[in-house]
């Protein structure tokens, strides 16, 4: 683009006035777009083929697949209230709870919102059902949380929980 006049109005540059600047962006534009086109079917070429630059086709893409800002922000509080109530089932394994407890966590992740680690960790023991209490007190006694890690808690979970079912037979 080049401005006319005393800077109110800019208008496209003929491709005469292109310098060396203006050739490596119009070339790395064009990159981009190749690789954004290639990777989409027939839905999403169709949703971004009037696009004239890769910005365009990356902000198309981004409100179809995250929706506008007020949709995103209902995902959010949707996202949030599931992991405000996420509970373990009596009968669900600890990699079962995970899954799930980690399907969330990652979507919230995705739309932007990212919580801490120590959080993540408290969250996971209070989740526990009662049966599990004297496990989660052991841990909190005998573990700094702030310093704990989720897979380190799992792995002490999983280890619980198969000596518990060793117990049971």
């Amino acid at each position: 683009m080049k401005t006319i006049g005393e800077g109110t109005v800019t208008v496209p540059k003929t491709r005469k006035e292109y310098n060396d600047v203006d050739r490596k962006a119009i070339e790395k534009n064009f990159r981009s777009k190749k690789i954004l086109v290639c990777r989409f079917g027939p839905d999403e070429y169709n949703r971004i083929s009037a696009c004239q630059s890769a910005k365009e086709i990356w902000e198309a893409l981004q409100i179809a697949n995250e929706g506008t800002i007020q949709v995103k922000q209902s995902k959010i509080d949707m996202l949030t209230a599931e992991y405000e109530l996420f509970k373990m089932k009596e009968d669900e394994s600890i990699p079962d709870m995970l899954t799930r407890f980690t399907s969330i966590i990652n979507e919230l992740h995705s739309l932007g919102e990212i919580i801490p680690r120590n959080k993540l960790v408290r969250k996971i023991l209070s989740v526990l059902p009662g049966s599990w209490e004297s496990k989660v007190n052991a841990i909190t006694e005998a573990r700094d949380l702030q310093k704990l890690t989720i897979d380190e808690l799992i792995g002490n979970l999983k280890t619980y929980e198969m000596k518990k079912k060793k117990d049971l037979e």
